[in-house]
């Protein structure tokens, strides 16, 4: 399987490859108010309004700095398997250091056997020569609040 590397803080975490529609470079957003921190904006992708979630705010509480090799990653986005959403949606990642792949067999993914509430998006782990790469779930990055307020609303304004 084909994973896309990138970087949050010093750790090392890894997206599927077939998630990915493209890595752009960053972006003027427009901020939303009212939403939590992690929530850095949204912006006009093609004639879709697209929000884009700072990895680095999520998981370390400070936003991602503006690097050559900050990129928004976008993926298709299905949500959750408590949400009912008939097509996926376009979700903006914000991350830095986003420079590799790394081609890996599922056999070679391993449980981390811990379960952490706040963060259900963590998933299996893959090590390699330099270090253990935690593997991200897109589908759980989103609360279900939020797949309704930001997902939805974008849906309904789709053209600028």
């Amino acid at each position: 399987m084909l994973m896309l590397l990138l970087n949050i803080g010093n750790e090392r975490y890894a997206i599927e490859s077939r998630q990915v529609i493209e890595v752009i470079p960053l972006v003027v957003l427009k901020t939303l108010p009212q939403q939590p921190e992690h929530i850095a904006g949204v912006f006009n992708y093609r004639g879709r309004i697209v929000p884009v979630i700072d990895l680095c705010q999520l998981m370390h509480g400070k936003p991602s700095s503006e690097y050559l090799s900050t990129r928004i990653v976008l993926v298709n986005y299905w949500g959750s398997n408590n949400t009912e959403l008939q097509a996926p949606y376009i979700l903006g990642l914000m991350t830095e250091q986003v420079v590799e792949t790394l081609h890996k067999s599922e056999s070679k993914f391993a449980d981390s056997n811990i379960q952490i509430d706040t963060a259900p998006y963590l998933g299996k782990m893959i090590v390699d020569d330099r270090g253990m790469i935690q593997c991200l779930r897109i589908e759980y990055l989103l609360s279900e609040a939020q797949q309704v307020n930001l997902l939805l609303e974008s849906h309904h304004n789709t053209r600028f």
